[in-house]
């Protein structure tokens, strides 16, 4: 049978780095299986459900490289792959459920149910409820007849087990007394989760649910309405939620949680998803760099670990690191150009862009997120001003005086504006003054970019060219007198 995943997110919030996971193992199954890759959305939450959410998933996963094979904005074999445009679909199943004897229409109240639990509580029973309080068949028939409003709910079979081997937790036994008489449709006649998924799941063969384990409690709901509408049960793969550092669940409190977030902060997709994959999963060989074409060649489903996986921010900022580390000169250029304009809030001239095409490397081999880029070039392409803490811890220390003065002095009269003449001017001028690097180059630092923190400084100097930077020392040693 051929592999059919599905990546089935519901649009009530920002695409969480945990969904992200959950969509890559889902995507390098399928492709290494050479099965189908799904999109669809579990929009029923009509409340909470908002099209700016829905469009943030679509971008989000295409923005990871995670391209579906069928549903939204693709196609496929079915008419619609949004839950809310397949409402008829659910009714119509869950009205054959309670015509096999399989489902029933349920009209205990909220108390009846809080009343029903309690009692169980105190005589030491489950307290999933059984349906004890509902009227028999003929009498439900002829209050649906009247118009009175009822739930529909799935008739768990009880005595009786569900047992199932679960490719990442192995053998998962759930016991009926524990598992409520469910609630499949509402009483406005929409369908719950449980219900929704399922007939999804069936109708579009899905072969391999693979999700979070947060949901491994609804799987025996999920089985057995499969089961009832006669389909073969999928295969299913929990994977284990992501922890903060702490070892906590993974919250705000631990930074960004969204994909967006990571997109929108200058992270690259393949830094992202090589991440997202070495969380639960190894390649083997002891690498941690691995790009999604050799993923999709080494995964494996059965390898992939049932423990908590960290999500640690700062390996992720070294991953990307490695990444822009990677990025060929043109690219870089490319993915930073729009970021360094809206920073100036104007286009760059054509001898602008060559003095970013310049300084790139330079910025290219020491930054660990593609927003750092425009802070860190601004000094090129506008005056500046400067960082009061930078003056203050640099400019105002013994010597800077001195190093700012002799620095101006001694590149003025340079013929050859290069790296390197530059470079012997400069600590030629050190050594003359008796001034340490530390010392001597920080406060030229500052006087050219207004910060103690921007590209190397003789690659700086010459990339701003001579005359801007003899006024900037100008300037720097005005102010320090």
């Amino acid at each position: 049978m051929s592999v059919r995943v599905r990546f089935a997110p519901s649009p009530t919030g920002f695409l969480h780095v945990g969904g992200g996971r959950t969509a890559l193992y889902n995507y390098l199954f399928a492709r290494n299986m050479g099965g189908t890759f799904i999109l669809r959305s579990d929009d029923t939450d009509r409340a909470r459900s908002t099209t700016e959410f829905q469009q943030d998933i679509l971008d989000s996963v295409a923005w990871l490289g995670l391209d579906w094979d069928e549903g939204i904005e693709v196609g496929g074999s079915s008419e619609s792959y949004r839950q809310s445009e397949r409402l008829a679909r659910y009714q119509e199943v869950a009205a054959q459920l309670v015509a096999d004897g399989k489902a029933y229409h349920s009209f205990a109240s909220p108390e009846q149910l809080d009343e029903f639990r309690k009692e169980a509580m105190k005589e030491g029973r489950s307290p999933a409820y059984d349906g004890r309080h509902e009227p028999d068949p003929g009498e439900a028939a002829a209050l649906v007849a009247a118009g009175e409003p009822a739930t529909v709910r799935f008739a768990v079979p009880r005595p009786g087990t569900t047992v199932f081997t679960d490719v990442v937790r192995d053998e998962v036994t759930f016991d009926h007394l524990q598992v409520d008489d469910f609630v499949i449709l509402r009483s406005d006649g929409t369908p719950t989760y449980h219900l929704a998924s399922t007939v999804d799941d069936v109708d579009f063969g899905i072969t391999h649910v693979i999700r979070g384990e947060d949901l491994l409690s609804s799987t025996p709901k999920h089985i057995l309405l499969t089961e009832a509408m006669g389909a073969q049960r999928a295969t299913y793969a929990h994977l284990s939620l992501l922890m903060g550092p702490d070892g906590k669940k993974l919250s705000k409190r631990h930074g960004h949680t969204a994909i967006k977030a990571y997109r929108d902060e200058g992270y690259l997709a393949p830094a992202v998803v090589n991440y997202l994959a070495l969380l639960g999963w190894s390649p083997g060989d002891d690498e941690t760099v691995v790009d999604l074409d050799e993923m999709i060649r080494r995964f494996d489903l059965n390898a992939v670990s049932k423990n908590p996986a960290i999500f640690d921010t700062d390996k992720l900022d070294w991953m990307n690191g490695v990444y822009i580390r990677e990025m060929n000169p043109d690219q870089f250029v490319a993915s930073v150009l729009d970021l360094v304009e809206a920073g100036l809030g104007r286009s760059l001239g054509e001898d602008e862009q060559a003095t970013l095409v310049e300084i790139a490397p330079h910025v290219q081999e020491r930054a660990k997120h593609l927003t750092e880029v425009p802070d860190q070039v601004r000094f090129l392409f506008s005056e500046i001003e400067y960082d009061e803490s930078s003056w203050q811890k640099v400019m105002t220390k013994e010597g800077a005086d001195v190093a700012v003065s002799a620095a101006r002095d001694s590149i003025a009269g340079l013929e050859s504006w290069s790296v390197e003449a530059v470079e012997a001017a400069l600590r030629g001028m050190l050594e003359a003054k008796g001034l340490s690097a530390r010392k001597g180059l920080q406060p030229l630092r500052v006087a050219i970019s207004g910060s103690s923190v921007s590209p190397p400084l003789f690659e700086s100097i010459v990339a701003l060219g001579k005359e801007r930077t003899l006024e900037r020392l100008s300037r720097a040693h005005s102010l320090q007198a």
